[in-house]
């Protein structure tokens, strides 16, 4: 990528500017967005004026401002060069990580690192999935590291998805035989009674969630073919007692409906070859009052075992809406009142 910047003649009392020129004026109209959306994106996050003449867009702030705006742009622009899709949330995604997080302590090295060739990405037949933020990133190399990880936090971190589409790629390269996903048939504080239908449409409607996933990541008849040939799997947690998984890649979601026995239960299924990843948010439970949940007693227990691999999410690694994030903030904000 050659991309010229000139920096103006500085005038007494002018506010500095930096051009840069792009030289694919295609790749430009793609990076700027319809209506200019993605450069409205990135004026809404960094204090910055950004005015596109031509092939050349004009950088108007300070120049710390101007710095950050310059990378974000080359950023973007970079990803459009490996002919890789640009979305709002890729450019939220290369807005975070040229920050500092407390957390992560990752500086603007490790958005250059993500976003060029060679990033953190899974791979999967329909699409690629890339981490979005520090922790993300974290969370994806632990589901290739260890055999057992557990993902925690709340909804919109992509902890289900992601790990979903590490079991997808994995049974694509032949690494494991199979995929099984599972999740408690626990209500969200409604009583549904009894649904009509076989025992597929009894607990489809828990497990959609786990469906709406690999459908991302497979074609619609291949997804078929596999479910009907049993090389997926998408099941409730009460039918995984007695069962040893061998050679596949498992995943429990909203495991924080689980109770003490069945954690213990599910963790206890892994067989030769397989893999695990638990995920669920310990701060949405839907256990009847007064029984513990499994994920959080699994968290206590479990946190210092080698090999074992836990990451934590908070709303910074929200990558749904931005609103979700918000809302996110304001309950726990009210939590420590």
């Amino acid at each position: 990528m050659t991309i010229k910047i000139i920096s103006p003649a500085s005038v007494t009392n002018a506010v500095p500017e930096v051009v840069i020129t792009f030289p694919d004026n295609k790749l430009l109209i793609d990076l700027c967005g319809e209506f200019d959306k993605n450069l409205a994106q990135i004026e809404k996050s960094i204090p910055i004026q950004i005015i596109r003449r031509g092939n050349e867009l004009t950088l108007i702030g300070n120049a710390k401002s101007a710095k950050s705006a310059q990378d974000t742009l080359e950023k973007m622009y970079q990803r459009l060069e490996q002919n890789k899709v640009l979305l709002a949330a890729d450019i939220d995604a290369v807005l975070r990580f040229g920050k500092v997080s407390p957390k992560t302590k990752m500086q603007t090295g490790d958005q250059i690192e993500m976003f060029s060739a060679g990033g953190a990405e899974i791979r999967t037949r329909k699409k690629t999935v890339e981490p979005r933020t520090p922790t993300q990133k974290k969370y994806m190399e632990q589901l290739f590291k260890h055999e057992l990880v557990f993902g925690l936090g709340p909804a919109g971190t992509g902890k289900t998805y992601m790990a979903v589409a590490a079991a997808v790629s994995m049974f694509i390269e032949g690494q494991v035989d199979r995929i099984v996903l599972s999740r408690p048939a626990v209500e969200a504080g409604e009583r549904l009674g009894f649904l009509p239908g076989d025992m597929k449409d009894k607990i489809d409607p828990y497990m959609q969630p786990l469906y709406d996933a690999l459908n991302d990541f497979l074609p619609s008849n291949q997804l078929g073919k596999l479910i009907e040939e049993k090389k997926i799997e998408i099941a409730p947690l009460a039918f995984m007692r007695g069962r040893t998984l061998a050679n596949a890649f498992v995943v429990l979601d909203e495991a924080q409906n689980t109770t003490t026995m069945q954690m213990k239960m599910f963790l206890t299924r892994m067989g030769e070859g397989s893999r695990m990843a638990i995920t669920g948010d310990i701060t949405q439970i839907d256990l009847p009052r007064g029984m513990p949940s499994g994920l959080v007693e699994a968290k206590h227990v479990l946190r210092n075992v080698k090999g074992i691999g836990f990451i934590e999410f908070d709303a910074s690694d929200v990558v749904r809406h931005p609103m979700v994030a918000k809302i996110i903030r304001a309950y726990d904000a009210n939590i420590k009142k």
